[in-house]
């Protein structure tokens, strides 16, 4: 119990439900910032921290001294709280509520970087309660779903600063993809989205030589539209140029993305970006398929003179690391073979082959242990019989 760490404070349980009540009332009253502090020292009742390294050294080390050796500092290590959860030492229904209250809080005041941390820490909080049968598997999926849709507010805010990234990491995570397909495949939008925008970044943050990363992401993402019952312009871009490589559909649907996008709540200020990434997302497709492309073909498609084209191509074939070069001569890109060396194969092949061996393995055991028992039933009623 959190309060047993304050005994000489006279603190009762129905004191803190008061207080936690009272936090309650000052969210609902709209004073987000006055109930965040509120719910901070309410968890902090129940937090384990690690103790402060600049304290009374001293004072730890006589009484580790006193107590017949260095076992003390060991049960001090053992006695913290886990740092994803605000150094809470265990989760139930009532400190979950009040995380998730302390996300709203965070989401409610604008404070990006704590919503963040919130975010994981309901995450963490809910795989908890799973794994210790405190939440039902029904409950759970509902829970994960809230959360993925209190994470846009969160991601979609945070976008400069690595917020689509985790976005698209939490997305793709096997739960919440289950999440996505089961219960809300409208968020499909704002992962494909979120996936076009990041998908370069994400590349160069890899490796700046190799495009293995963006063809994981992409796959991930077709393979989560399969499995989704959702299609708008956005979903219908991707699958129109990844699925049925069809560009002119793609083109089109491409425009009528600008619509949805001035008029989506969260997405509204990415227009513009997302065109330019959309852009030339069209233009690596198009590149790979093909040997030869005119520039003033390409121009047109693009909307500018081959003097421009020619010029934005030479930067974007740059930046995006494409074997291709210009043919000034017959004003077209003339591309080069783009086959995947074999360190990218065997490094695509391994990725999961830790866990594979891990699940194998895991897999085995349980089989042994279930020859065992059975093995010792056929032993036990041997033995009764004779």
């Amino acid at each position: 119990d959190g309060l047993a760490q304050t005994p000489d404070l006279n603190i009762t349980k129905e004191m803190v439900e008061t207080y936690r009540e009272m936090a309650k009332f000052k969210f609902e009253c709209g004073d987000y910032q006055a109930s965040r502090e509120m719910l901070a020292n309410y968890i902090s009742l129940y937090a384990k921290p690690p103790s402060s390294q600049t304290g009374n050294a001293e004072d730890e080390e006589l009484a580790a001294y006193s107590s017949g050796g260095g076992n003390k500092k060991d049960e001090k290590k053992e006695d913290v709280g886990n740092p994803a959860i605000y150094y809470l030492k265990y989760v139930n229904h009532g400190l979950i509520q009040v995380l998730w209250g302390k996300l709203a809080c965070d989401i409610l005041e604008k404070d990006w970087v704590a919503a963040s941390v919130a975010v994981d820490a309901v995450k963490f909080s809910i795989e908890s309660m799973v794994s210790s049968n405190k939440m039902t598997p029904l409950k759970a999926l509902s829970e994960r779903t809230w959360l993925l849709h209190w994470a846009l507010f969160v991601y979609w805010n945070n976008s400069s600063k690595g917020g689509l990234e985790q976005l698209v990491e939490l997305f793709h995570n096997e739960r919440y993809k289950q999440a996505i397909t089961t219960n809300a495949p409208h968020l499909l939008r704002y992962l494909t989205a979120a996936v076009l925008l990041c998908k370069r970044r994400i590349t160069k943050k890899a490796a700046s030589s190799s495009t293995s990363e963006a063809r994981r992401l992409m796959k991930s993402l077709i393979n989560v539209m399969q499995d989704c019952d959702y299609t708008d312009p956005i979903v219908e871009f991707v699958n129109c140029l990844c699925v049925k490589f069809d560009f002119e559909s793609a083109q089109t649907k491409l425009q009528e993305c600008e619509m949805v996008l001035n008029s989506d709540f969260f997405l509204c200020r990415q227009t513009k970006l997302f065109m330019e990434e959309a852009r030339v997302f069209v233009f690596e497709n198009y590149c790979r398929i093909h040997n030869k492309i005119d520039l003033s073909a390409l121009g047109t498609k693009l909307a500018m003179n081959q003097d421009e084209a020619e010029r934005w191509i030479v930067d974007l074939i740059r930046n995006a690391d494409l074997d291709a070069k210009i043919d000034s001569q017959e004003g077209c890109v003339v591309m080069g073979g783009n086959i995947q060396n074999v360190y990218e194969q065997v490094m695509e092949r391994t990725r999961d082959l830790n866990v594979r061996s891990a699940t194998l393995v895991q897999n085995l055991n349980n089989l042994m242990t279930e020859a065992r028992k059975e093995k010792s039933k056929k032993v036990r009623a041997a033995r009764e019989e004779e």
